[in-house]
């Protein structure tokens, strides 16, 4: 049967690599993963309790409304609950916004270097991605992407993905750009702007101002949450949207009744009230982060103040190399060819042995692969 070539010439998603295969493939014991942005403190313990109280009624359907959750979101966020809706992880959210937005052969706008999963989904649902470069520092070019959707109406292009703070780069908009952007393109019929704000948990920087605050201004403004960065809930597969009553409406049309299984909704519940987890998830991320850069200056590497929980960081050399040489040492960085990045590798925070034990293989490899002439 014919397959259509947007199918076809899809490139998928490549997560980081699990450390049981590093393990099997380099024959190592001991292997720490610095590669997806996990939580290096684990799940919050409150939503580890919760979980065990809820392995009894496993044989039940989950609630396909998941009205506790949006119940404790609704307080925790300051949202109605009519305004939330929850999904499989941010991806399973950003799947089906292309897929109710988008008619074959429509735009999806986004910036170079910009998360993948936009550039994954637009073409898996007959949508065309069109990607705006970024400006010096690494930075999500507002401007240009205004400028391009407004001069380009023939490219139809219906959803606007801004990942605020990005992935890889670890940059993010700051709240002047936000509203000047948001002045251009907010309130329009023809075009959905989604901010994806998956580590606005972890930014420092003052400037920056979640998208959040001006939903009750914009008819077409969304925002996307994580439950796998600072919550530790990863594994559990969780996402969360605010947006207009009318969008959730019309997404929870799309989805799957039962698209979040009980035990997440049970964890993440928890996971959003455990305040004291969440304190000490930042805290450990700044202090690596912080670390990070003391080490990679002293190596005489460039790196980009990230506002997330990883650094991105330029080798100076062929990544791949300096990713393998890693690899054998047991530590798991990301290497970013996929994103055009030939000679950086992304490095998330991890316990404070993990980073130093990164950083002290980091610095052996550096002398062994040679530098780029």
């Amino acid at each position: 049967m014919k397959i259509s070539p947007e199918i076809l010439n899809l490139v998928p998603y490549k997560p980081g690599k699990p450390i049981s295969e590093t393990q099997r493939e380099y024959g190592l014991t001991t292997v720490y993963k610095l590669a997806s942005n996990e939580n290096p403190l684990g799940t919050s313990p409150k939503a580890m309790a919760a979980v065990k109280l809820a392995l009894d009624h496993q044989n039940l359907y989950p609630d396909p409304s998941h009205y506790e959750l949006l119940q404790t979101l609704s307080k925790e966020w300051g949202f109605p609950t009519k305004q939330l809706a929850i999904g499989n992880g941010s991806d399973e959210l950003i799947d089906l916004l292309t897929r109710i937005y988008c008619e074959p052969g429509d735009g999806v706008l986004t910036s170079v270097a910009a998360f993948n999963a936009y550039e994954v989904s637009a073409p898996a649902n007959r949508a065309v991605i069109h990607k705006i470069p970024m400006k010096p520092g690494y930075l999500f070019d507002l401007p240009a992407v205004a400028d391009y959707f407004l001069s380009h109406p023939e490219k139809k292009i219906r959803l606007i993905f801004v990942s605020n703070p990005n992935n890889p780069t670890g940059t993010f908009v700051p709240k002047a750009d936000v509203e000047s952007f948001l002045e251009k393109v907010g309130n329009r019929d023809d075009v959905m702007v989604i901010f994806d704000e998956a580590y606005n948990e972890f930014v420092r920087d003052a400037s920056y101002a979640s998208a959040q605050n001006y939903i009750s201004e914009y008819k077409n403004l969304i925002v996307l949450r994580t439950f796998s960065k600072i919550y530790g809930l990863a594994g559990f597969r969780l996402g969360a949207m605010i947006a207009p009553a009318e969008v959730v409406e019309v997404y929870n049309r799309v989805r799957k009744p039962f698209n979040v299984n009980d035990l997440a909704q049970v964890a993440a519940n928890a996971a959003v009230q455990d305040k004291e987890f969440i304190e000490r998830s930042q805290q450990i991320c700044w202090k690596g982060l912080d670390y990070f850069y003391k080490k990679l200056e002293e190596l005489g590497l460039p790196y980009i103040p990230s506002q997330g929980n990883f650094v991105m960081f330029d080798t100076l050399r062929d990544a791949a190399k300096v990713n393998e040489a890693l690899l054998r040492r047991g530590i798991i960085m990301r290497p970013l060819l996929n994103y055009g990045f030939k000679t950086h590798l992304r490095l998330s925070v991890g316990l404070e042995h993990e980073n130093e034990a990164a950083l002290k293989a980091l610095a052996e490899v550096l002398k062994e692969v040679p530098l780029l002439s």
